[in-house]
């Protein structure tokens, strides 16, 4: 794939960096000139816009189950691909940009020519080059993953050599082709960088630069990834590994029930903070929506005495439940990073599916007792069986990560497993039905990226 495909104005993006990076490199030379970042400073600085580097896709939250439009006249006022991704209409896009693919390879853009600067100079510093080494390689595998979970198959281990993956690069160059690469090919790439991320970067979640990653984040994100691959026993021991750097949890009798942003960005459960793009406004936004509710079956499974109804909830004016803001408390936007009530889930579901009841249900008890008020007794979940206790973690997993970007990839690797679940929505008395592992599962590649690079469309 050519880089303009990538990100049209790839060239443009550096000298664009002056809105966001301190006026250091941009100064230095005349402005006809194109420049590049050489100091270690100035790669951080890049790095650290998180208005184009933390950032995740958004398609799956308006596809997911957890949200209904109210009617049909607000469904009709939606922007045309909001529209269509609620119904899991073919033509998603009807010509329009679409950021959930050039945001994040953008994001790539910025972590390979990084590399590549890093590459090509010697520092003095050299742990500190290596942790900005390790933070580029964080942030491709973060938006490689984002893009495969949305725009390839769900990971299958019989299939995944011959199923469809992403065009790989690994490089900044704006000649080189790239056509697309093997499903197991692009999830090793993925594996790769975050194991490399791993071993330079810093232990500890940095407390208040949660934008920044840490080995803690890099394990996390391997526990997210291997879950979605279906390799528990991998999921269970990145998991583990997490944990031993970050097991922070929350008690939610400390966070407030009333204010529409109970949580700060430097939440102490987050271990690396990202949202979704700044696009959707109409189907993901938080706050007093009255042209949409918070999916009425899952806001009825919280129990009166679960604090997480009034934490992560709203009432609006017309009566509907809404979202209110989550770890990302200074934007509208889901929060989609990492955190470690993921973690436990994590562990808690990989426990389950190899056989350790007891073991499982123990973790999700060390959860759920921090949701609930603390004037009730806690009644701890107990399973009769490995499947039961499943059954228990799956549910608790919907509950707690709602908005938070994971339904989608969740729903994709249930129907993988067997689920056979199905979704349907109802608009003018006309029912629309997404079967399980529908082929729009994957949603398109762009028409302009096929008309740019000519790589294969799903």
């Amino acid at each position: 794939m050519k880089t303009k495909s990538i990100t049209t104005l790839s060239l443009a993006l550096l000298i664009g960096l002056a809105s966001s990076c301190k006026k250091t490199f941009l100064d230095a030379k005349p402005s006809s000139d194109i420049l590049s970042p050489t100091s270690l400073s100035e790669l951080k600085s890049l790095l650290d816009a998180t208005e184009r580097i933390n950032l995740t896709g958004a398609l799956s939250q308006i596809a997911s189950d957890e949200y209904n439009i109210i009617s049909a006249q607000n469904y009709q006022a939606l922007p045309v691909i909001q529209r269509n991704g609620y119904i899991w209409a073919k033509d998603t896009y009807a010509g329009e940009k679409v950021d959930d693919w050039n945001n994040l390879f953008q994001s790539i853009f910025y972590a390979n020519s990084v590399l590549e600067v890093l590459g090509q100079n010697n520092y003095k510093d050299q742990t500190e080059a290596n942790r900005i080494k390790g933070w580029a390689h964080f942030i491709r595998a973060y938006a490689y993953y984002d893009l495969a979970k949305n725009f390839c198959k769900v990971y299958n281990s019989p299939t995944a050599k011959s199923d469809l993956g992403l065009p790989i690069r690994l490089s900044a160059g704006v000649d080189e082709i790239a056509q697309r690469s093997s499903l197991e090919v692009t999830f090793a790439q993925i594996l790769s960088d975050i194991n490399l991320a791993s071993s330079l970067l810093d232990p500890a979640v940095p407390p208040l630069n949660k934008n920044r990653p840490s080995r803690a984040a890099s394990l996390a994100l391997k526990a997210r990834v291997l879950l979605y691959m279906g390799n528990y026993n991998g999921a269970e021991s990145a998991a583990d590994s997490t944990l031993l750097f970050h097991d922070r949890l929350t008690d939610y009798n400390t966070i407030s029930t009333t204010s529409e942003t109970p949580f700060t960005s430097n939440a102490e459960e987050v271990i690396y903070s990202s949202t979704q793009i700044y696009n959707y406004a109409s189907t993901t936004a938080s706050g007093n929506r009255p042209d949409m509710e918070v999916n009425p079956a899952l806001y009825a499974s919280f129990s009166a005495d679960d604090l997480r109804r009034s934490v992560f909830f709203r009432i609006n004016i017309l009566g509907r439940i809404n979202m209110k803001r989550g770890y990302i408390s200074t934007g509208i936007y889901p929060f989609t990073g990492l955190a470690t009530d993921e973690i436990i889930l994590i562990k808690a579901e990989c426990l389950a599916r190899k056989g350790e009841t007891q073991a499982s249900t123990d973790i999700l008890n060390k959860l759920l007792v921090k949701r609930l008020k603390k004037t009730v007794i806690y009644k701890p979940i107990i399973a009769q069986d490995a499947s039961e206790a499943l059954k228990s973690v799956l549910a608790e997993r919907g509950k707690e990560l709602i908005w938070r970007g994971l339904r989608w990839s969740d729903l994709k690797r249930y129907n993988r497993d067997g689920a056979g679940i199905t979704l349907t929505r109802t608009l003018n008395n006309i029912t629309h039905t997404f079967s399980p592992n529908d082929p729009r599962y994957v949603f398109q590649i762009p028409d302009q990226e096929i008309l740019q690079s000519g790589i294969e469309q799903n």
